[in-house]
């Protein structure tokens, strides 16, 4: 499973843990109100686990560009530099799209 889906499936966990939780403040049922109270933290955690794992990804693809792009640079191959150029700015897109 990928960090999206990771994310996506967090956010939904999230999500139904939020209504199973109001559901169960409405009708006065206090099990269902903490039992979605607890899914809902648990979807919180998982999301947010997820997006730390993008920004770890991201600052390690970032690093391997700038270690790619100066080694381009050190042996004067210009092909290197450009393909460590564009990876360490990948590296900082998924790093911005996990904050």
């Amino acid at each position: 499973m990928g960090n999206t889906s990771k994310r996506a499936k967090g956010a939904g966990e999230e999500l139904v843990g939020k209504v199973k939780k109001n559901v169960g403040k409405l009708v006065g049922n206090k099990r269902m109100e903490a039992g979605g109270r607890a899914d809902e933290l648990q979807g919180r955690a998982k999301k947010t686990a997820a997006k730390a794992r993008g920004r770890l990804r991201g600052a390690i693809e970032e690093v391997a560009g700038r270690i790619q792009g100066a080694l381009g640079e050190l042996v004067g191959d210009t092909e290197t530099k450009v393909r460590g150029g564009v990876r360490k700015a990948k590296g900082k897109v998924r790093q911005r799209a996990n904050r």
